[in-house]
């Protein structure tokens, strides 16, 4: 039996590699510092965890939901983005609606398989989201990317935004905060690829929020849809409970936009998955979401101390080149090329191979720790690290990293 030409084209990734190796060394006996989780090591809120079991009671947790979530929860979930966003989709002339999927990833599959038809241009921003390019192919678009760098924290520059901009652009998906730099693009940047975005009638915006309540340093994340309400008539958001719940293995994510495009994502879903659990939605239900604010405090605490050890072990290590302050998420990206490690790999000055996979696969195996390629996030020669271990063994795996990138023999 032959695989279809979409999934013998999906990438392989080089994260599902490297963690099989680090579960290999683990099961060997040898101390292992795993920096790739994108989940928090917290409990849910405790409410949560009550309300989950209060529903456990009820035979309709058990039994099919609406396709696109119960009603009363997509109400509250539309109220939820407009009071936590600041907007009010009552007062545009044109009806919003909300459709919940088995988690944020769901959802964005589900609104490049509604909106993108082949041949579309979506454009990405590196570093970006590992799936975001697979997703946009399997639908047979092609991914456009717009890179950035450590010199510009990360931010896109918006006149390479305005060059990738074509006819054949069909969505921009921007994802902030973002994953895996562990930045959000400042209000000015905002305020920019809003007045951007309206000489450009033509082209949507898939706007990535799964991180919006994880930020641990002000000013918080603003968006362009602020700064020109207009712009929401082209706007999806997605958004779900896995950062902020602390609950990615509950799978329930969901999007909100224009009501004719979620019409189309419900009937696609309707097809491939049918509804999210029922059980959690009826939970969510009975949660207050503005009590996550209370409950994250903890966690932004333990990442903003994670991100202070990351720059005092490269402080001590004078390695300051490869510091930039993270501000959101869980995620800090290393640049390898800013290293004296650097030097055993690159041939020469002009040596432009990527070594991200090898450098990896070498930290690993010498080190035990275990940190994911820049190459699955569009980024050359660097490495994302995760902030969610707990700090002593978080430190640890720091001065680890820190003495191997400090190893470099000079030969360029």
């Amino acid at each position: 039996m032959e695989l279809s030409s979409r999934v013998k084209g999906i990438a392989e990734s080089v994260t599902l590699k490297l963690n099989t190796k680090a579960m290999e060394l683990t099961d060997s006996g040898k101390q292992v510092y795993n920096l790739t989780a994108g989940q928090l090591p917290f409990r849910p809120p405790q409410s949560f965890i009550e309300a989950i079991r209060t529903e456990l009671d009820f035979l309709k947790s058990y039994q099919y939901s609406p396709v696109a979530g119960f009603q009363d929860l997509r109400k509250k979930i539309i109220e939820h983005i407009e009071e936590t966003r600041g907007i009010n989709f009552a007062s545009l002339d044109e009806p919003f609606s909300c459709v919940v999927s088995n988690g944020a990833k769901h959802s964005i599959s589900n609104i490049l398989g509604a909106i993108i038809d082949p041949g579309d241009e979506v454009i990405i921003i590196a570093p970006y989201w590992i799936s975001y390019p697979e997703m946009i192919k399997f639908c047979r678009g092609i991914p456009i990317i717009v890179a950035s760098s450590i010199f510009d924290v990360f931010t896109p520059p918006l006149h390479e935004i305005k060059k990738a901009i074509s006819e054949k652009t069909k969505a921009i998906i921007i994802n902030s905060p973002n994953n895996p730099a562990g930045i959000h693009y400042s209000d000015e940047w905002m305020q920019e690829f809003a007045d951007l975005l309206m000489e450009y009638p033509h082209v949507n915006v898939i706007s990535d929020e799964i991180y919006f309540e994880v930020c641990y340093y002000d000013p918080k994340p603003t968006y362009f849809y602020q700064k020109n309400p207009e712009l929401l008539k082209r706007t999806i958001i997605v958004d779900g409970i896995s950062k902020a719940f602390a609950s990615t293995g509950l799978r329930i994510g969901y999007c909100v936009g224009p009501a004719n495009i979620c019409k189309g994502i419900e009937n696609l879903q309707g097809q491939l998955t049918s509804s999210a659990n029922s059980l959690i939605q009826r939970a969510m239900m009975n949660y207050d979401f503005s009590s996550s604010h209370q409950f994250l405090v903890p966690v932004k605490n333990h990442l903003r101390d994670n991100a202070n050890v990351i720059r005092e072990k490269l402080k001590e290590a004078h390695l300051m080149k490869c510091w930039y302050q993270p501000v959101s998420a869980f995620y800090y990206m290393i640049d390898f090329s800013q290293t004296p490690v650097f030097e055993k790999y690159a041939k020469n000055r002009k040596d432009k191979t990527d070594y991200s996979v090898l450098i990896c696969e070498d930290i690993l195996q010498e080190l035990g720790v275990v940190i994911v390629p820049g190459t699955d996030f569009g980024m050359t020669n660097s490495a994302r690290l995760s902030l969610v271990l707990h700090k002593e063994a978080f430190s640890e795996a720091m001065d680890k990293l820190v003495n191997f990138l400090n190893e470099g023999s000079p030969k360029i």
